[in-house]
């Protein structure tokens, strides 16, 4: 099931043209990857608000056809990202996303991309002076000075708070807190226009999936928590803040959807492996298996009072075996000659530039469609 809602919020450009009037009847997350021989939207290598672990171009990957593909939906086309006209959108705004380092492959996507279209590169820096110390709580910023807009990442792996206890022997040990929203995010909701959430890969650890007191509500540490129930419990704690918190007729809410894991031969610690692969799966029919978490995310959505766009990437992502890091997420000094020798790869994130740039060029075609004065809510497309 697809779920998406639409705020009813203008944003001070024209109204929507006959390009992006086409996507308000198709579900853009339902769709496959083509070939395309355009550049991407920021030269590999050059970007340098790229991570290291991400930056594939600058850690020797061999190979570029992983950047020749672009996601097309069934039944319509989606506007290539215009970073000029997204810089316009967003000016006098602030964005944050929110959420795990998938969020952070996305927002540094993003910041590349608008930072493109600047002719002078400078004009885009760190936020500094005294937010610089938000940096020990997981704050990151940038801001585009000639649009007075701030693109911020908060790092928030669970949305909700970790925290620890003192057990019977006088020892610390930590815990979730499954019942109380990450006290970061709640700086948040007053001066942003446009909040990102996601949460999910760190569900899937073992401490977490396990579930042997880790869970904590309010002075009760669970002895055994199934991490379904634990999972549920904490984004409905998401959603109540979101709902108690959050002026929707100010803020828009997004939350990106689980993206796709290819991990073959072993688990991320032991042994994974996703390198040597140079194309996205041919097979048109999607075969993956749909995540847990994202059935119980759809429906603590649709519960919800606040609309909330639901980028569901799950099923895009399924496709794309080649754009991982895999053994280039470092240079090859650390790793050796044989690319695959006793290194942990990397079959979670993305290589940037790369598949998150799609990411953005959806949420740049959901803002677009928004110009307009639009309906709110509906099953199965943008509207």
């Amino acid at each position: 099931m697809f779920l998406a809602s639409i705020s009813p919020r203008r944003i001070n450009e024209p109204k929507i043209d006959s390009e992006t009037k086409e996507l308000t009847s198709c579900d853009i997350f339902d769709g496959t990857w083509v070939f395309d021989d355009s550049e991407p939207v920021y030269s590999p290598g050059y970007c340098p608000f790229v991570e290291d672990k991400f930056n594939c171009f600058k850690n020797g990957r061999p190979d570029s056809e992983f950047l020749r593909h672009r996601w097309q939906p069934h039944g319509c086309s989606i506007p290539r990202f215009d970073g000029k006209k997204m810089l316009k959108i967003l000016r006098g705004k602030r964005v944050v996303f929110v959420g795990d380092s998938l969020n952070r492959n996305m927002w540094e996507s993003l910041v590349c991309s608008l930072r493109s279209t600047l002719e002078d590169k400078n004009r885009v820096s760190r936020v500094s002076g005294k937010q610089s110390n938000l940096h020990n709580e997981g704050f990151y910023g940038f801001r585009f000075k000639d649009f007075a807009c701030s693109i911020d990442f908060v790092k928030s792996p669970f949305l909700v708070q970790e925290s620890e206890v003192v057990d019977v022997y006088g020892k610390r040990r930590e815990t979730l807190r499954i019942d109380m929203i990450q006290r970061s995010i709640k700086k948040i909701h007053k001066n942003a226009d446009i909040v990102i959430f996601n949460t999910g890969h760190w569900w899937t650890h073992q401490k977490t999936y396990e579930g042997k007191g880790y869970f904590q509500e309010g002075n009760r540490v669970y002895e055994r928590l199934e991490v379904k129930e634990a999972y549920t419990k904490a984004l409905h704690t998401w959603a109540d803040w979101v709902d108690f918190n959050i002026n929707s007729t100010k803020t828009r809410v997004f939350f990106v959807g689980y993206s796709s894991s290819h991990f073959r031969k072993g688990a991320w610690n032991n042994g994974g492996q996703c390198d040597g692969e140079t194309r996205p799966i041919q097979n048109k029919t999607y075969t993956g298996v749909y995540p847990w978490m994202m059935k119980v995310v759809e429906s603590v959505i649709s519960d919800m009072k606040t609309p909330v766009f639901y980028m569901n990437i799950t099923k895009m992502t399924w496709y794309r075996t080649d754009g991982h890091p895999s053994v280039y997420r470092q240079p090859a000094d650390p790793r050796g000659s044989s690319p695959a020798a006793g290194v942990f790869q990397d079959c979670s994130h993305w290589c940037l530039p790369g598949v998150p740039d799609s990411w953005n060029q959806l949420l740049y075609a959901t803002l677009l469609v928004s110009h307009g004065s639009l309906p709110d809510k509906s099953l199965g497309s943008l509207l």
